[in-house]
């Protein structure tokens, strides 16, 4: 039985962990992030990985720093034949990387080399991309710079949310990490280099301020942000001085708005329909949440508040 070492911290990375601790490779210890407040009343949490593991009876180790000496030896101790990262959230030093036979591998949600960095899958519905996918690779100092084994790839749905694609891209990852294991255990493994540059932009973080739509752009652009900044952090607008979340949308295809109206006019709104010019096209607002209110559809939102044709939104 070959042993195994876990790093993770976050939901995407529980999938994989369940895959691992059902398969015939033995967990031995799971290192994740230190436990952290969380909510308005402040309570501590503990990661989700943290939680599956002490059901199992794993150990659990939550250094600050994962490059702290003590715990390079807690790993010698442990000899694991890989290490398996997913999500963990600090950068592994050389020494850890280059202690298992195996080396230290990372199931990456992105079609490598595209997509590098802490938010791939949002970025990628964000950007209007027709497909993602997932990669397992060989960890080096880089950042998401080490040599591929697998791939495998899924098509966006039209309507997919950050969310939804964060659901496929978790189990697929999970199986795909466990097919990757036993391709290093047999020796079958093959691993493809990365090029130095990738063909997008660093796929950084999410913060809350990217969700403030600029109506000046495009319907399409700003459809592809609702749908990618949804659950976290989700796309907003200012609206008689509260925020308004936009959780869903559509483009009108042929929606049409004369020049003189500023993007962000609200152009009709009545019944199931609330419509607002863009720099380029018209959005539909499908489902929308005003400040301190419930998460609503149209039709019911516009029962309960008179919007007018010719306001603006986000002044």
């Amino acid at each position: 039985m070959k042993n195994i070492v876990f790093m993770g911290t976050p939901d995407f990375a529980t999938g994989t962990l369940r895959a691992l601790l059902a398969s015939r490779y033995c967990v031995q210890a799971v290192f994740t992030q230190p436990d952290k407040p969380k909510g308005r009343g402040g309570r501590v949490q503990m990661p989700p990985v943290k939680e599956i593991a002490l059901e199992a009876g794993i150990p659990v180790y939550q250094p600050k720093r994962i490059r702290d000496p003590e715990n390079l030896e807690i790993l010698k101790n442990y000899q694991p034949d890989a290490i398996v990262v997913v999500a963990f959230g600090q950068i592994i030093p050389e020494e850890i990387l280059t202690l298992p036979p195996w080396g230290c591998i990372n199931v990456h949600a992105s079609l490598l080399p595209s997509y590098r960095g802490a938010a791939p899958i949002q970025w990628a519905v964000i950007n209007g991309e027709k497909v993602s996918g997932v990669t397992t690779m060989r960890m080096d100092t880089g950042l998401d710079t080490g040599d591929m084994i697998m791939k495998e790839q899924v098509a966006l749905d039209r309507d997919e949310t950050g969310g939804s694609l964060f659901e496929k891209l978790s189990r697929m990852g999970a199986d795909l990490l466990i097919r990757t294991l036993e391709a290093l255990e047999n020796g079958t493994a093959r691993f493809e280099p990365q090029p130095e540059e990738s063909p997008t932009p660093y796929a950084g973080m999410l913060k809350k301020e990217m969700g403030l739509i600029d109506w000046s752009r495009p319907a399409r652009s700003i459809e592809c942000l609702v749908r990618g900044l949804n659950p976290w952090p989700s796309a907003y607008t200012r609206y008689r001085g509260k925020m308004l979340k936009i959780w869903a949308a559509q483009v009108e295809e042929d929606g049409l708005s004369r020049e003189e109206e500023k993007p962000g006019t609200i152009l009709e709104a009545e019944g199931k329909t609330l419509k607002i010019r863009t720099g380029d096209g018209v959005l539909r607002i499908k489902e929308l949440q005003l400040e301190g209110k419930k998460r609503m559809e149209t039709d019911a939102f516009l029962r309960g508040y008179r919007m007018t044709p010719g306001e603006i939104l986000g002044v």
